[in-house]
């Protein structure tokens, strides 16, 4: 049976969602992926449709998402559906929505030296299979200050400072650019490049990172019914809303 991916985008067009999306949509169906894409969300009314996926990609810019459909999402990932996306398209979407920020684990806030700025990604040692094999790269871009979740597993960072701004007065960091986190049984990845997409052409390897993020988020649920596991634990969650 086909595994099945909702791709909904939207948002600023400067972040070519629409671009994003195909590309993501081409990279699951070669991997045999039964792949809706919408550039609405009215896809996100139907929770038991959102309960019937294996992945969920959002690709929508800044915007607001109704409470309802961050509840449905939030709950069908905790069953075990898995959600992946870039940029443009979830970390740096519904900035308002702090529920949002909780479950992907992080939330862009600036980009010091705007577009344009060459700097290296690097592959944290790990033994997660998103990495494995791959080598540092460099990325011309605008490069992202995140906010992020300390329960996060960190795949690569940056090193900022690279360009004066009011930052350097603090120390160096290494900044994550990707990550992976659950929530409740579900898997979640994200990576941070993505301002345009012809950042994934200019660095095979951020593609490269994506591809195998999103086939991991994808495995959750199957993973999660192979051992028996339930998302009793996180039955609490209905207190949230």
């Amino acid at each position: 049976m086909k595994k099945k991916a909702l791709i909904f985008w939207g948002g600023w067009d400067g972040h070519t969602p629409e671009l994003v999306s195909k590309r993501f949509a081409r990279i699951l169906e070669n991997e045999g992926f039964e792949v809706r894409v919408e550039n609405n969300m009215d896809c996100l009314d139907d929770f038991d449709y959102l309960l019937s996926l294996d992945l969920i990609i959002p690709c929508w810019t800044g915007g607001m998402i109704k409470w309802h459909h961050t509840r449905n999402i939030a709950r069908a990932v905790g069953k075990g559906v898995g959600m992946a996306g870039c940029h443009g398209g979830m970390c740096d979407a519904f900035r308002t929505d702090t529920e949002w920020q909780f479950m992907t684990g992080g939330q862009w806030v600036s980009h010091p030296g705007g577009d344009g700025v060459e700097y290296t990604v690097h592959i944290v040692p790990s033994s997660s299979p998103i990495t494995e094999g791959l080598s540092d790269f460099v990325v011309r871009s605008e490069q992202y200050y995140m906010h992020v979740d300390p329960a996060v597993e960190v795949l690569a960072t940056t090193r900022f400072p690279t360009v004066n701004y009011y930052h350097i007065s603090n120390k160096p960091v290494d900044m994550p650019v990707a990550w992976t986190k659950y929530w409740g049984l579900g898997r979640i990845f994200y990576l941070s490049l993505g301002h345009q997409d012809s950042v994934f052409d200019q660095a095979p390897t951020a593609q490269e990172l994506m591809r195998r993020g999103m086939l991991w988020a994808a495995e959750g649920k199957q993973w999660a019914m192979e051992r028996g596991l339930t998302d009793e634990p996180f039955l609490n969650d209905a207190k949230m809303y």
